[in-house]
């Protein structure tokens, strides 16, 4: 079984990317997309043989995350409970036989860390909200988590100590919620390897392959034997981010 997941930074924008051709070169079982930023009358392609689910922000053409399924789920619930979070169209849970698929799009602390006490909030809630998952079956949490782990994660570690993504805060985040039980699936696979899945669009920064790792899989680590490898696909165009995947065996 393979799994994608990719921040497209808009569906409708890159649809006309390119999506389509990059879907069908991927060949996934299940795809999640995070920042969809449309409406599910809005989505301009749907794949063939594939269920959709889909969680809108309130907000018109902001956030928003969906999954593309060929294998039907046991169950399906959108956000965490929590009103304060739920509104940004930011996570969704499918509960498959082996294990949960949660698809999620981390808010970001921007600019001058403005939103940097709400992120902390919605690190320690969703932290709970995986363990009390974990506690039933394996979990497998996938998405834009808007932070590079470690200075091997982003080309610029010292001059970004204090950017959105890269703070002390956000990091000591990503640890606590590894501690819980989660492996981080690439840095399992590729210890050593230097590889980004985000660039920004300014200074050319893509081509030049300044960028930042700052979307995973994070599986359960009683379930990491059943994943063969975790890829970060940089060829791949179209949005400000390429698709992450992994292989699971059968």
């Amino acid at each position: 079984m393979r799994i994608i997941s990719w921040n497209v930074a808009g569906y409708r924008a890159c649809y006309k990317k390119g999506f389509k051709e990059a879907i069908e070169k991927l060949n996934a079982d299940i795809i999640c997309l995070q920042e969809v930023k449309c409406l599910k009358d809005e989505l301009p392609y749907i794949p063939c043989g594939y269920d959709l689910y889909i969680n809108p922000a309130e907000r018109k053409g902001y956030s928003g995350v969906l999954v593309f399924s060929k294998i039907k789920p046991l169950n399906v619930v959108y956000g965490m409970g929590i009103e304060e979070h739920d509104h940004e169209g930011r996570l969704i849970t499918l509960e498959y036989d082996e294990f949960y698929l949660v698809n999620v799009y981390v808010p970001n602390s921007k600019k001058e860390l403005e939103r940097l006490e709400y992120r902390m909030k919605w690190e320690d809630d969703i932290r709970y909200y995986l363990q009390k998952l974990m506690m039933i079956k394996p979990v497998i949490y996938c998405g834009d988590l808007n932070v590079a782990h470690e200075e091997i994660d982003i080309k610029n570690p010292k001059s970004n100590t204090h950017s959105a993504g890269f703070t002390i805060e956000e990091r000591q985040k990503m640890t606590e919620l590894l501690s819980i039980g989660l492996i981080d699936t690439f840095r399992n696979f590729h210890p050593e390897e230097i590889k980004y899945s985000w660039w920004s669009y300014l200074f050319h920064a893509r081509e030049n392959n300044a960028g930042w790792r700052i979307d995973y899989f994070l599986v359960s680590k009683d379930y990491i034997h059943k994943v063969e490898d975790s890829y970060i696909y940089t060829e791949i165009m179209g949005s400000d981010h390429c698709p992450i995947g992994i292989d699971i065996t059968a």
